[in-house]
């Protein structure tokens, strides 16, 4: 496959998209006293404020001027509101301050006491990549991240999750083309694998014959070393940049790891020029590293061969479907229902083997991981006191250079969660963010849950219930004894959605799901208190805020933007309260490379995203009164512009207009505080609407909305299609019905068609598998036929 045909074509570059391509420090900056010390004022002015609001508004119109029953009620509101809205601000600038403070105490393990740590490391790690119906250029930048990891026992398995029979030829060449990724991979860094493994056993051979380095070892070294930088930079002149990810992973993975190989022959070169001589074993450290770089066992696999595995169309059923089978041997057999694995316990009998490692590292499919990411964690998990920590990883960044105002906007946003991520981190109410992550294997198996679903075992390491698997699966691990700690450095980075539509898929996913989590960390910490573990208030605040503020601060804004309350409860002091929190915004932004004026279009991103939230919500109410799970919707990663359902699109329009009516009726009641309340929202709004979903985008999507309602699919020619597609599903009821219903028909009609051979082998494995309904239907046919014979 052409490079032309693997990479996605670019986008067009927008008005007001980001200029900047440099990414963030690795390390993060020291934060000065200055900028800790108004972190803390910060919080206590929002507290101060929340209280002298209650005080001089609320109790004072109480005590002063009853207002009747409606009053009281609409105050009581309102306060609510204003309570949870102050209680997630106040959340937000905790976990800030958490950040600050670890930012200033993180100090980076120098680079010789890693290479001295990983010597004689011998537990493996593999990396599993969750990948469905991704374009093969985005997933080959995301393996190749994780195979130029250094590391001794490294894996890298492509966990593909298309289906094993395309419906179409895009999708045959598509799918062709990403399972020949490892392979590839793998066949390119052969070459330079053999290569510094052969130096480093020469090197070693030498150190035991003569036991001293000599000039000429230490000149092979540094020739291997630019040896190694110039493959990277190569490869790195040979690559296609299409857009702002194929830059990134040009100049920071291949390039950033060629520049700090150059920076070790420097050194080496130095060495040499001042006729120093390092010693065995650290010459011995830095070959075991160029052949670790280069060194990889890459491969691929489809849990959709098999009618064994579970077939949940979710990002975790796919991980746990590959767990499940590591550390153990199988056998495939051919059935009528499919392939089906059995478990073996002589390897010699085996038809393959799943190696077990001591850690797994999840990477999403669009998802870029710099050097150092894996030994570094690793590291960390290895470091004494760290032996309960389950999960460690480096909450992902933004790639920089976006061509479109939403992804630059919403590219902002999760920056800005990195920040809180690393501040919760201090607090004890770290949750597992599933873009990236290191995990021990061992935490997960003290998690899993083993079900039998149709004869065959399913083993659930990572929670599906909800479609915020990483979330729950925390809790989990919590209730076990297990903790999650979030690495302070930017190691990590992934793909943000780069359209409206796109967007709406990602954000009603993450809407949907922390409600139902709740009762788990109600449970886990009557558990802890039982265990006599020490919890501390604020975890249990940032947690709870964490799954559960979406859903008050949605149906909050909706009150505030849809009733309109007595202005008695107005007061300068309520933004007095917030004032400190998008100050804080405000800083952060500029910190992450951004604007200062971002908060505003902050604000209007939120509120476009307004009818988003309270559908995540309601999904998350629906599967609790009903128990259904709720369907894995993927993000689209598609080359044009996904289409938005159409309320999504329609719902900003009217927040324009009833802010617009709101502001007509305010100014003739000359209530200027609700006014220029809705005034901005308006303004702010609409500027959400032009800039991030498009007024022409926005009327297309109207329209297909449209089209999409009043089309009315042939249920019968589906209903066909889809069980002609599903292999083995059903043989048994078809090849039954078939035989029942012979060849006969009505008297004067045409003959009928042949009927279908019956499937024995359907039959013999299924049973029979016909409804009460079927079996009634296909009686009375067989008396039909045979009244009819007698007459």
């Amino acid at each position: 496959m052409t490079d032309d045909e693997i990479a996605p074509r670019a986008r067009k570059r927008q008005w007001g998209a980001e200029r900047r391509s440099e990414p963030m420090s690795i390390v993060h900056a020291r934060p000065s006293v200055a900028k800790i010390a108004w972190g803390r004022i910060a919080i206590v002015l929002t507290v101060v404020f929340w209280l002298i609001y209650v005080v001089t508004t609320i109790i004072r119109e109480f005590i002063e001027a009853p207002g009747g029953f409606r009053f009281t009620m609409e105050a009581i509101g309102y306060l609510i509101v204003v309570t949870f809205l102050t209680f997630s601000a106040s959340m937000y600038l905790l976990a800030r301050q958490g950040a600050l403070y670890r930012f200033r105490d993180h100090r980076r393990v120098p680079r010789a006491e890693i290479d001295r740590h990983f010597r004689h490391h011998a537990g493996g790690i593999t990396v599993l990549v969750p990948s469905y119906a991704e374009e093969p250029g985005v997933v080959r930048g995301t393996l190749w991240s994780a195979a130029l990891q250094e590391y001794a026992d490294l894996r890298v398995v492509l966990l593909v999750d298309d289906p094993v029979v395309p419906k179409t030829d895009e999708d045959r060449v598509r799918l062709e083309a990403t399972l020949a990724l490892p392979g590839q991979i793998e066949d390119a860094l052969r070459g330079p694998s053999a290569r510094f493994a052969g130096a480093r056993e020469a090197f070693e051979r030498g150190i035991r014959d003569g036991g001293q380095v000599t000039a000429s070892q230490l000149a092979g070294l540094a020739d291997d070393y630019e040896s190694a930088a110039v493959w990277l930079e190569t490869m790195a002149d040979e690559e296609p940049v299409v857009d702002h990810v194929d830059e990134f992973f040009v100049d920071q993975v291949l390039m950033g790891l060629a520049s700090e190989l150059r920076l070790s022959l420097l050194a080496l070169r130095a060495a040499i020029d001042q006729q120093a001589l390092p010693s065995a074993d650290r010459m011995l450290e830095l070959h075991l590293r160029l052949e670790r770089i280069f060194s990889v066992k890459a491969s691929s696999f489809q849990r959709k061969r098999y009618a064994s595995l579970s077939h949940e169309a979710n990002k975790a059923m796919n991980l746990n479907a590959y767990i499940g089978l590591m550390g153990r041997g199988w056998r495939t057999e051919e059935s009528a229902a499919g392939t089906l694995l059995r478990r073996v316990e002589d390897l010699s009998q085996a038809d393959f083997f799943v190696p077990d490692t001591t850690y797994l590292l999840t990477l999403d499919a669009d998802s870029l991981l710099l050097r150092d990411y894996c030994v570094r964690l690793v590291y960390f998990l290895e470091e004494p006191g760290n032996e309960r920590v389950a999960v460690t990883q480096t909450p992902y960044s933004s790639f920089r250079g976006a061509p479109t105002r939403i992804e630059r906007i919403a590219g902002a946003t999760t920056d800005l969660q990195h920040i809180l991520h690393q501040g919760m981190s201090y607090y004890g109410a770290t949750f597992w963010v599933g873009a990236n992550a290191v995990i021990r294997k061992r935490a997960i198996e003290d998690i899993v849950e083993i079900e039998t679903v149709g004869g065959f075992e399913i083993a659930t390491y990572i929670q599906d219930r909800t479609v915020i698997e990483d979330t729950e699966s925390s809790i989990d691990l919590g209730a076990h004894g297990w903790t999650l700690i979030n690495y302070p450095e930017r190691l990590s980075y992934s793909a943000t959605p780069p359209d409206f539509g796109s967007l709406v898929v990602q954000r009603r996913r993450w809407a949907n799901g922390g409600l139902l989590i709740m009762p788990k960390l109600w449970k886990q910490a009557r558990d802890r208190r039982f265990r006599r573990e020490r919890i501390l208030v604020r975890e249990m605040w940032l947690r709870t805020n964490y799954m559960a503020s979406i859903a008050w601060a949605s149906f909050g804004l909706l009150f505030l933007l849809a009733y309109p309350y007595d202005s008695r409860l107005l007061s300068p002091v309520v933004f007095l309260a917030a004032l400190p929190y998008f100050i804080a915004m405000g800083s952060d932004l500029r910190y992450c490379g951004h604007r200062f004026s971002d908060i505003f279009r902050i604000y209007g991103f939120n509120l476009v995203l307004l009818p988003v939230n309270l559908a995540g919500v309601l999904k998350s109410m629906q599967q609790a009164l009903t128990g259904e799970k709720i369907p894995f919707v993927r993000t689209p990663k598609v080359k044009d512009r996904t289409a938005a359902p159409a309320i999504y699109v329609i719902t900003p329009y009217l927040i324009v207009a009833f802010s617009l009516l709101t502001l007509w009726r305010d100014v003739l009641a000359q209530n200027w505080g609700n006014a220029a309340f809705a005034a901005f929202n308006a303004v702010l709004a609409f500027y959400a609407i032009r800039a991030y979903i498009g007024i022409r985008n926005s009327f297309v999507d109207i329209w297909l909305g449209m089209l999409n309602w009043l089309y009315v699919p042939d249920r019968k020619q589906a209903k066909a299609s889809d069980a002609a597609g599903a292999p083995g599903a059903g043989a048994a009821a078809a090849g039954v019905a078939g035989a029942a219903a012979g060849s006969a028909g009505p008297a004067g009609e045409a003959p009928p068609a042949a009927p279908k051979p019956v499937d024995w082998e359907g039959i013999l494995y299924h049973g029979d598998r016909r409804l009460n309904r079927d079996l009634r239907r296909d009686n009375d046919r067989r008396r039909r036929a045979g009244s009819r014979a007698g007459s």
